[in-house]
């Protein structure tokens, strides 16, 4: 099958054709309506945030604080801080203090919620100052927290370290059956937490199924009390799937990640569709102090944005290719890869995981799992890794994920190991598992150094004795 979701003749198991995609395929810029590709590029073009009229390029701001003409100019920013939604209507922006809000920020929280398909944004230091600012604005002492059974290794340990000691409690279930969560929800669950694919199993939570189950538990709750869906949608980006389109309630991004493209910066950002959460979350970013820096939100802006949907493309080509040679590898027991005819929810991502114009997008990451029982599986992948570390040209033993470069690493004791083993076996967190986030490279390239690699790794496990 192709990326784009075309089928062969000869495919027996034959996926149904993508639904005709309509949520958010163009975006209104003044009176022109435009693709995500261009809007990522040239943004409103003119802002109220900043008069660059004549630069190309949006200028950065090497300020901390800024100058105020009066002292009522000064009163009346921090009036229109503490009241966003009512001042923006009203009067002109006031840039008082970095902390607060920055020109280049405040360009690029509004391109990304737009590109998203939200009314605003509120960007953060870092992907975990994002989850925390989220969780935190939502969430009182004796709440609760619903979360897929698989989190991200730190989101895992924030939700189970952290937030215990604020009388905050959570229930991790599958959320991929829709009737556990409906079993779940009690009457001190105020938010439904997953990332959706999954991080790093690529399990898929359906979107449409979540908000519906929700939607019908909010209809006997008061307002105050209403529940809250939250999804990182840090793998797929805005490129490859808008969750508010479905009626999610806040969506959140590792800016490091696919947004910035590069690996050269690290943020967060919080999307939402409407101004109601707005206040609290500047409040918490500015008592917390998790702000984007001026330097990191210009590069995103100018950088990383405008490459997104170039990058994606290119990489998910890649993906694929990859993730059939790794099927047919003798040494692998299983891929998990949302672009294969082997993927078990190809009908959900086919749905769910799509491009404004409505092309499937499966994504850039890949998970595989080796062959052997459970200890032949971890020494596998400890040799498998450590090869590519130390021979491997075009793949490097890193975390994190959505770079140009290929990156590899084993979840089980890197990213995840903040979870305890006995959590893995539950989250399907494989000892024997590698993740993959293919780059930019020459995929033939990828493909040789993984090739070498199990090469190398076949003969010194036969040689150790950990395979015959």
């Amino acid at each position: 099958m192709s990326v784009d979701g075309s089928s062969s003749k000869n495919d027996p198991k034959k996926l149904p054709p993508e639904p005709a995609y309509d949520r958010h395929p163009k975006i209104q810029v003044g009176q022109h309506n435009v693709g995500l590709s261009s809007f990522l590029i040239h943004g409103r073009f003119r802002t109220a945030k900043w008069d660059y009229t004549h630069h190309v390029v949006p200028p950065i701001s090497s300020s901390s604080t800024f100058r105020l003409e009066s002292s009522a100019r000064g009163a009346e920013g921090f009036v229109g801080f503490a009241d966003p939604a009512t001042h923006r209507h009203t009067r002109r922006s006031v840039l008082i203090y970095e902390r607060l809000d920055e020109p280049a920020r405040a360009m690029l929280e509004d391109q990304i919620a737009m590109a998203e398909g939200g009314q605003l944004a509120v960007a953060f230091s870092s992907g975990m100052a994002a989850v925390s600012g989220a969780l935190g604005t939502i969430l009182s002492s004796g709440h609760e927290v619903i979360a897929h059974k698989t989190l991200y290794g730190c989101t895992y340990s924030f939700l189970t370290t952290w937030m215990p000691r604020w009388r905050i409690g959570t229930q991790f279930i599958d959320l991929t059956d829709t009737n556990r969560l409906a079993a779940a929800i009690t009457p001190a669950t105020r938010c439904i937490y997953f990332e959706t694919p999954v991080n790093p199993t690529l399990d898929l939570i359906d979107l449409q199924a979540t908000v519906d189950c929700v939607a019908e538990e909010n209809k006997t709750r008061a307002l105050e009390d209403k529940i809250r869906i939250v999804v990182d949608n840090t793998f797929a980006s805005p490129y490859g799937q808008r969750p508010l389109s479905f009626g999610v309630d806040v969506v959140l991004h590792s800016l490091t990640k696919n947004l910035c493209g590069f690996g050269t910066e690290m943020g967060g950002v919080v999307i939402l569709p409407s101004e109601e959460l707005e206040g609290d979350l500047l409040m918490f970013r500015k008592d917390f102090g998790g702000a984007l820096s001026a330097k990191t939100a210009w590069s995103i802006l100018v950088h990383g944005l405008p490459t997104l949907e170039i990058r994606m493309d290119r990489e998910q080509s890649s993906a694929l290719q990859i993730a059939r040679y790794l099927e047919e590898h003798p040494l692998v027991e299983r891929v998990i890869y949302p672009g294969l005819e082997s993927f078990p929810q190809g009908a959900l991502a086919r749905k769910q995981m799509l491009t404004p114009n409505g092309k499937f997008a499966p994504g850039v990451m890949i998970y595989f799992i080796l062959k052997g029982d459970e200890e032949v599986r971890q020494r596998l992948s400890d040799l498998f890794v450590d090869h590519l570390a130390t021979h491997a040209y075009t793949i490097t033993l890193a975390v994190s994920l959505g770079q140009i470069r290929t990156l590899v690493e084993k979840p089980s004791t890197m990213t995840h190991a903040a979870v305890p083993v006995e959590c893995q076996k539950g989250a399907s967190i494989d000892p024997g598992g590698v993740r993959l986030s293919v780059g930019l490279e020459d995929p033939q390239d990828i493909l040789n150094d993984l090739d070498d690699g199990f090469t190398a790794i076949r003969k010194e496990a036969a040689a150790r004795g950990i395979i015959t």
